[in-house]
Formats: structure tokens, sequence, C-alpha cells
């Protein structure tokens, strides 16, 4: 009798743990966008293989940059993003707390879609188009 209680005890546990899991993989906690340079992207992980990932961005010239640090789950979206590496870009992230180990990923920023910005807004109302690069001769 004792045996079978602790057994149910165990396998509530191994349930509720899954289902917190599901949870948290799926439910976002915020979503938004931001934009700058990726400048680093890389697969990580000893089991569970994660892209890492790091963007510049620049609020105004001459400002420090800031670093986003976020996380790629999808091989599509990591392959976008290795072709635009050093374009100006805005990345679609979802933010999730509580998932319980880095396995999943190392920041709790996860980009889900990519978009190549074509302009750079200079000051409030002047935009310039962004200029294909020169190539010496």
């Amino acid at each position: 009798m004792l045996i079978k209680s602790m057994m149910g005890v165990v396998v509530a546990l191994v349930f509720a743990l899954g289902g917190y899991i599901l949870v948290v993989t799926f439910w976002s906690y915020s979503s938004g966008e931001r934009a700058g340079w990726v400048q680093k992207l890389s697969s990580k992980g000893w089991l569970c293989k994660t892209w890492e990932g790091e963007m510049a961005m620049v609020s105004m010239p001459g400002t420090t940059t800031e670093k986003f640090h976020f996380t790629v789950w999808d091989d599509d979206v990591a392959a976008q993003l290795n072709k635009v590496m050093g374009k100006r870009v805005s990345l679609h992230y979802e933010e999730k707390r509580g998932i319980p180990t880095s396995c999943f990923g190392e920041t709790r920023h996860f980009v889900t879609k990519v978009t190549v910005v074509d302009e750079i807004p200079l000051a409030p109302g002047i935009v310039v188009p962004a200029q294909p690069p020169v190539t010496a001769k």
C-alpha cells in the first residue's frame, strides 16, 4: 500500500514538472522588437543545441552601444540571421521566464523573426536610405 502511494506521488510530480515545462516554453511573458546589428551568432550546448547571439544597438550616434543577448530555437531563423550578418535588422522576440534549465537557451529572449531594416533614421523626421557598399577596384 505504501509503495503504491509513493509511486502515485512520483508520477504526479513527473506530470506536474512536465506540465510546468510545457507552460513556460509555450507561454510568453512579453514580446517585442529590437533593431541593431547582429555581431555574434553561434550554436552552443552539450546536449541541447541552441543558437546564441548578440546584437549591438545604438540609439544615437556617439552614444554607448547597448548589447542585446538572445537565443534562437529555430534553425531556419538562425540561417536567416547568418545571411544578414552585418546588416541592420529588426528582431522579433518573445521573453520567457521560469524556464528551469539553460538547456532551452542561455537567455530569456527567444528570437522568432528577422527583418532587414532598409532605412536608418538619423534624427526625428530625417531618414536616409541605406547605401550599398562601395567596392574598390
